[in-house]
């Protein structure tokens, strides 16, 4: 079974481009803008001498180090909302699309099993979409980092010193990685809730596969006046075992950052070993597991397929 999965998610990435090439669009947006904002700050050119002067000359690194872990934060959430929607109508079309198109028939031709297709793609929506995004995250950094270099040089100010001297790359690189890789395994009970409806669903994926939590939430409010289940999937979005110590209201705040301008580090608000340890993080992967096998079993014995 693992021997195929190098060439069976080399597969996803050949029919689904657009796991990399939606990371790619985002990359591309995000230096467009950064760019956009690069040229209309040079509108301005007395108050840009001024701030050029004040970053190099009057702020200390802490706050130097603060202001470009912002801009990395800021332009990591971007990918972060691609990554999500990527990775949903990726889970709810994999299975589908090749039911609706008949390739089904030639890739059970292959030599691979059912449990070892639906795996490899859970595999690609879980660990490999989250990876590629990653990547694009860094390479985004790069390049706004060496534009923003060349401009600040053109400006008559240090970058040496206002950019690669205040940055912390490896910090924020580990981070992003960290968070969007956890991600995928956190949210892998929901990824493997849609391929199941992909495997089954003969219209329409999307609403099939939101139709019943929502349902079920009604019907709870309705017969017991709770929300627990529709609460507890909520929940779940905020990935709260791994930011334990972060609070995303004082994150962006001033005095927050000035009580720690000496020490600014994203890995610091990230908290591994109590996300693993977490029992959510292993009720989740069971849920997963048994969703998965529900894939395998309906994607092997489905009649119109």
């Amino acid at each position: 079974m693992i021997a195929h999965q190098p060439a069976l998610i080399r597969r996803e990435l050949w029919e689904h481009r657009s796991i990399y090439i939606t990371p790619a669009a985002i990359a591309v947006i995000v230096t467009l803008g950064v760019l956009a904002m690069l040229m209309l700050a040079s509108g301005f050119a007395k108050e840009l001498d001024v701030a050029i002067f004040g970053a190099q000359n009057l702020a200390g690194d802490g706050e130097r180090r603060a202001a470009l872990t912002g801009f990395f934060v800021g332009t990591s959430w971007v990918f972060l909302v691609a990554l999500m929607f990527l990775t949903v109508f990726y889970s709810l079309d994999s299975l589908y699309a090749e039911r609706k198109d008949k390739s089904i028939l030639f890739w059970r031709s292959m030599p691979a099993t059912d449990a070892e297709t639906v795996i490899s793609k859970l595999l690609t929506a879980a660990i490999v979409i989250p990876a590629i995004t990653a990547i694009g995250i860094w390479a985004t950094h790069l390049v706004n980092l060496i534009v923003t270099s060349i401009w600040v040089s053109a400006k008559g100010g240090d970058a040496g010193v206002l950019i690669w001297g205040s940055v912390s790359i490896l910090d924020n690189w580990l981070a992003a990685l960290i968070v969007v890789v956890a991600s995928g395994l956190w949210m892998s009970p929901f990824i493997a809730w849609f391929l199941f409806v992909s495997t089954w669903a003969k219209r329409m994926p999307i609403l099939m596969a939101f139709m019943p939590p929502i349902i079920l939430g009604l019907l709870e409010w309705i017969v017991f006046r709770t929300q627990y289940f529709l609460t507890t999937i909520g929940d779940r979005g905020d990935m709260r075992p791994l930011f334990h110590s972060m609070s995303l209201e004082r994150f962006f705040e001033e005095e927050q950052w000035r009580e720690g301008l000496d020490n600014i580090s994203l890995l610091q608000h990230i908290d591994l070993v109590g996300f693993v340890t977490d029992p959510g993080f292993w009720s989740g992967l069971l849920v997963c597991a048994i969703l998965t096998t529900a894939a395998i079993y309906v994607r092997r014995y489905r009649d119109d397929s």
